[in-house]
């Protein structure tokens, strides 16, 4: 096996700064006037106890539950649980659009928004869901949308907006005004007992409107089917990029025929190291192979996949085999000024979660492992994340004490909120347009927050 050092050395890259390495300068870490003068630079400060014993959150930030599970929406319909992924978008009257996922399955009947033991399901034509499933079993994930006025801080309306779908986990904005809702999930047909009428584990798009409605639930095939997770979009080029959440998981590019359409199909790749193919990015201690440093630039070449529907849920396999490299459950993936960051949740020499960054290029980019803290008290198993108007990279912990952590653009980690309750994971961490507002749920708790304070400013 080889090591590190090795990698390094017989790679070539000695002499390269390891910005990616300043991991443990957090403000909570402790440390001399000296450091904790440098630590204001980016850190929020300690946070304050919630007397509420919901959220935890810096001196001078307030949330505001804004959604909660079981509401009343302005379709008949009510809000459903498990809130995952969520991206925002500029109305024309100045309001915000908030679209956002929903983690359910079938058998979650008390979660949908048809009520307890899907008892609404009548109260939409049974051609606006994707998976009707019978009736017996109907797809309960899917989207919705809020209209949030961000002067009151209020919703005025709330809809759902994609149906029939399974486990909507996370997915990425458009900048031509929609959202990308990705299936973490393979079901296939035939299964629950004959009642499920679709293949499943594809990407949908949701345009972000007003307007009560629910977006056409056609799949999206050409961008592969497998354990969706994130998507981002490279506004240059045209290509999105899309993480998929399975320990042996592959990074995934698609190419549309049509740049900004992407129902008009196109090409599926998969990520690979030049010079090192079936590279496994894991850094697990059992792993074969030289492991990826913090810091150290990666060239890249995308290999072709074919049979993209995969119907036996083996592209990862055929991928990994044709030279892909592998990730350890890709989770979330935002795109910020030329740059893509995404999280793998259980990657790291502990298992605890990895950060990359991917620069798109004509000659194929350039890969980073951004951080590996392998430290749970700086962040652990990190999810769902979104770039900052100002470059923070802002994360959701998948734990059940978790919280919200932050990434300086040089590798700094610092502690903005916590979940009194430990209750399970922060999802959906996203800002409005104007950065006056970050959006965030609790999961478990069905609930969705609006928190504002004194943010900082892009320098």
């Amino acid at each position: 096996m080889r090591s590190r050092r090795d990698f390094i050395r017989t790679s070539g890259y000695i002499g390269i700064g390891f910005v990616g390495l300043k991991l443990y300068a957090c403000g909570n870490a402790g440390g001399g006037a000296g450091e904790a003068a440098a630590d204001a630079a980016f850190d929020y400060g300690a946070l304050v106890s919630d007397p509420a014993g919901i959220l935890d959150l810096p001196e001078g930030f307030s949330y505001k539950i804004i959604s909660r599970q079981g509401d009343a929406m302005d379709d008949g319909l009510v809000v459903p649980g498990k809130q995952d992924g969520m991206a925002t978008f500029p109305s024309e009257d100045g309001k915000v659009i908030i679209v956002r996922n929903h983690e359910i399955v079938p058998t979650d009947k008390d979660l949908g928004a048809f009520g307890p033991d899907n008892a609404n399901l009548g109260a939409i034509p049974k051609e606006d869901l994707y998976e009707f499933g019978k009736g017996e079993f109907p797809g309960l994930g899917g989207t919705t949308t809020l209209v949030f006025n961000e002067e009151t801080q209020e919703v005025e309306k709330q809809f759902l907006s994609l149906a029939g779908t399974y486990r909507n986990c996370a997915g990425g904005p458009m900048p031509w005004g929609s959202w990308l809702t990705c299936e973490e999930d393979v079901t296939k047909a035939g299964e629950y007992e004959g009642n499920v009428e679709k293949e499943h584990g594809f990407v949908f798009e949701v345009p972000a409107t007003t307007e009560v409605m629910r977006a056409a639930p056609k799949p999206i095939k050409e961008m592969g089917r497998f354990n969706h997770e994130a998507v981002a979009y490279d506004p240059e080029a045209g290509m999105l990029y899309m993480t998929e959440d399975r320990h042996d998981g592959l990074l995934y590019r698609f190419i549309p025929n049509k740049k900004n359409d992407l129902h008009s199909g196109g090409k599926l790749q998969a990520l690979a190291i030049k010079g090192e193919p079936k590279m496994d990015t894991r850094n697990w201690p059992e792993t074969v192979g030289p492991d990826i440093l913090t810091g150290i630039p990666l060239k890249l070449e995308w290999i072709d996949l074919d049979n993209v529907e995969a119907p036996e849920d083996d592209l990862r396999i055929r991928g990994h085999e044709a030279g892909a490299a592998v990730f350890a459950r890709g989770e979330g993936m935002w795109y910020d000024e030329g740059v893509i960051y995404f999280a793998c949740t259980s990657g790291g020499d502990l298992r605890k979660g990895q950060v990359f960054k991917l620069t798109p290029a004509a000659d194929g980019g350039v890969l980073e492992l951004f951080i590996e803290p392998n430290n749970v008290d700086i962040m652990k198993y990190c999810d769902n994340l979104t770039v900052a108007p100002w470059g923070d990279v802002m994360i959701c912990e998948d734990d059940e004490d978790a919280y919200l952590r932050g990434v300086t653009p040089d590798g700094k980690i610092f502690t903005f909120g916590h979940s009194v309750q430990k209750v399970g994971e922060f999802t959906g961490i996203c800002f409005s347009p104007t950065g006056k507002t970050m959006f965030v749920n609790l999961q478990h708790e069905g609930l969705t927050f609006a928190i504002t304070g004194p943010w900082k400013t892009r320098a």
